[in-house]
């Protein structure tokens, strides 16, 4: 049985937009709401070059990335053909206009993934 985490109220998140969520460990995680109200959760990292997912355009149940455009589900957290490449998705619990999270989730899900690195710094990193 799933340890639901309070996280916000829908209306705290902006209609096509997200909130960052910070874990103690790994990346954060970014939650979605659409049109719809319907409510999405994913690691706010782009599968292609990591970019914040949390700064894109929501439309549908899709995600722009803000740095090369990737359309991402948020549904799945799987890139649009003919990209490829998926990021995690968390699972998302909305009752009465609140939002949760699994707390075992925020704890381990994911939290190997490296930091993206760009500029400069990426040069260097990738030597």
């Amino acid at each position: 049985m799933s340890d639901w985490q309070v996280i916000c109220r829908v209306d705290d998140i902006p209609v096509l937009g997200a909130r960052r969520v910070a874990r103690a460990e790994g990346l954060d995680v970014a939650v979605f709401r659409n049109a719809d109200d319907q409510v999405f959760a994913l690691l706010d990292r782009c599968p292609h070059k990591g970019g914040p997912l949390s700064q894109g355009i929501v439309f549908g149940t899709r995600v722009a990335c803000p740095l090369h455009n990737w359309t991402i589900g948020l549904a799945d957290g799987c890139a649009q053909a003919p990209d490829e490449g998926c990021t995690p998705r968390f699972a998302v619990k909305v009752a009465g206009g609140v939002v949760h999270l699994d707390s075992g989730e925020l704890a381990t899900h994911a939290t190997d993934l490296p930091r993206p690195v760009a500029g400069p710094c990426a040069e260097s990193a990738a030597r």
